[in-house]
């Protein structure tokens, strides 16, 4: 760019100067010219007036070494010539001059030299004896004039290109410098310098390029922040990587699930998760497109899907998302062994009934025995029931179904369990006391109803002649504890966690005898976990079992 400067200036000012010589070398040529004219008419005017009253006499006395005074007489001949012999000269009839001072009174013409250096300039006049007197002088033409001005030409040029040189110079260095150097310009502001006037169009092009640039960051800072608002709050880990397999972007519940933070944004994700699998699920997800796996990490199960970023065909990068499925795979091995177990359940009193009706269908039972055999029909059937009640019972807690809402108080609900129960508590010698608050909570009576209602019967059939079970409610802040008390034959510890699990039994031939079916607690559990409670069991073996069941009391 200094180049082009220099040399545009430098250009512009050589064609100046010689433009200007040019112009001034003319008007000067020709105003000096004029007044060379001028002086030559005054000294013939002179010259002529002496002549006549002198005659050749005056002449003789003249000795000028730049004017050539010539007198001719009317026919051409040569009477006298300062510069030369008369008599030698030729005849100047047919010059012009000559011609137009012997019609007109006057005349002049220019002659130039055969060089073209120089040129003679004539002035004429004829005297009142009808000779011409006629004056002429010498001088150089412009071409002669500029030849010789060539050596000051030149040195003007010289000085001309010096300072040229020197002026551009400077005002490149200076335009550069603005350019070059930006932190002399506020380039968050451009419209704001003071600066050359030339530049305005490009201080007012990069203010609308700020303006676009600024709006689009916005726009991009405004997406990312959307993005990152959206992916600091998904519970599913979200890694996204690029072509090379470099992590761009990892939320934070990836962060907990690989171990690491934002510092590893750069690094290599095999770096990060070193498991082989998750090696071979990202070479077959740049081959496929996409895979899915499941893998056991932190002690949880979660299912990775990982997908290929394509733009016109070339992988941009890949997508990492990883979702707990811990509870769908637990949910679906145990719904396999809820299966299993509905099956056996249901199998073993129908296999009763069926080998106790083809007996009697038969003849084999005798007549004495048939209601011996009728009855334990009717217990099987009965347990039948009771099973496939508490499994469609189940089904709908696990259906999560909405139920009809009231206010409810669990002391008057104890109550009605525990007159219910009456009968079934004399018969095993065990006595029901029901005591406490009110306990009024809004839920599903039902539900509530079943949950005591299997509390207490379990307290009953597992207890020993002479036991007690207490039923109590109480007020503690916002929580009400239903607590369900007795004095039977306890549970073991390595029991308690288990003893809510569908079809559990500590004692299974007891618990067959007693006409259980093993959900009894696992409906409780459901129950409590519908109204949003937790369950509390203590018990020490032979000595008791304490439940309790914790509600939030929602009707202060």
């Amino acid at each position: 760019m200094t180049r082009k400067i220099l040399k545009s200036i430098l250009t512009a000012a050589m064609v100046v100067l010689l433009a200007s010589l040019l112009i001034i070398t003319g008007v000067m040529y020709q105003y000096f010219g004029n007044i060379q004219k001028s002086q030559l008419n005054d000294e013939l005017h002179l010259a002529a007036t002496a002549t006549e009253q002198l005659g050749k006499s005056y002449l003789n006395r003249l000795n000028s070494k730049q004017y050539r005074l010539t007198w001719i007489d009317s026919d051409g001949e040569i009477l006298f010539d300062s510069h030369a012999e008369a008599e030698t000269m030729e005849n100047h009839a047919n010059r012009e001059e000559i011609k137009e001072a012997l019609d007109s009174g006057k005349g002049s013409s220019m002659r130039y030299s055969a060089t073209l250096t120089e040129k003679t300039i004539y002035e004429s006049i004829r005297l009142s004896d009808g000779t011409v007197l006629r004056i002429s002088v010498s001088s150089a033409n412009i071409i002669a004039l500029i030849i010789g001005m060539i050596q000051p030409i030149g040195f003007a040029a010289i000085i001309a290109i010096v300072l040229s040189l020197w002026l551009a110079n400077r005002m490149a260095k200076q335009v550069v410098d603005t350019l070059g150097n930006s932190y002399k310009l506020d380039l968050d502001d451009p419209l704001s310098n003071e600066s050359y006037e030339e530049l305005s169009p490009l201080l007012c092009r990069i203010h609308e390029q700020r303006q676009e640039i600024k709006s689009q960051m916005n726009k991009l800072k405004k997406k990312q922040e959307e993005f990152d608002q959206i992916t600091e709050n998904m519970k599913e880990a979200l890694v996204l990587l690029d072509h090379t397999g470099r992590i761009i972007s990892i939320n934070p519940s990836a962060q907990r699930l690989f171990h690491t933070n934002t510092h590893c944004i750069g690094e290599d994700f095999m770096i990060v998760h070193r498991k082989q699998n998750m090696r071979n699920a990202l070479e077959e997800a740049k081959k496929q497109g996409d895979f899915s796996f499941q893998s056991n990490l932190n002690g949880k199960v979660y299912r990775f899907d990982l997908s290929c970023i394509k733009s016109e065909n070339y992988m941009q990068g890949i997508v990492i998302l990883a979702y707990d499925v811990t509870d769908q795979v637990n949910a679906e091995q145990n719904r396999r062994e809820f299966t299993a177990n509905v099956s056996h359940e249901l199998k073993t009193p129908l296999q009763s009934i069926i080998g106790s009706a083809e007996l009697i269908e038969n003849g084999i039972v005798k007549k004495e025995d048939l209601p011996r055999f009728v009855a334990h029909i009717r217990k099987e059937a009965s347990r039948l029931v009771s099973l496939i009640e508490d499994i469609i019972r189940l089904s709908q807690l696990d259906a999560k179904l909405e139920m009809e809402q009231e206010e409810i108080s669990l002391y008057e609900l104890s109550k009605d369990v525990s007159e219910v129960l009456a009968d079934a508590a004399r018969m095993k010698g065990v006595s029901i006391e029901v005591s406490g608050d009110k306990g009024v909570i809004t839920g599903v009576r039902s539900l509530l109803y079943e949950a005591i209602y299997n509390l207490c019967d379990n307290a009953i059939k597992y207890n020993k002649p002479g036991g007690y079970i207490k039923v109590s409610i109480s007020q503690h802040n916002n929580e009400i504890h239903l607590k369900v008390q007795d004095n039977g034959i306890g549970i073991a510890p390595e029991h308690q966690e288990k003893v809510f699990e569908r079809f559990y039994r500590v004692d299974k031939s007891h618990s067959k005898q007693s006409g259980g079916t093993g959900l009894g607690l696992s409906i409780v559990k459901h129950a409590v976990q519908y109204h949003q409670g937790k369950i509390d069991v203590y018990s020490e073996l032979g000595k008791g079992t304490t439940i309790t069941i914790i509600l939030k009391n929602e009707c202060d």
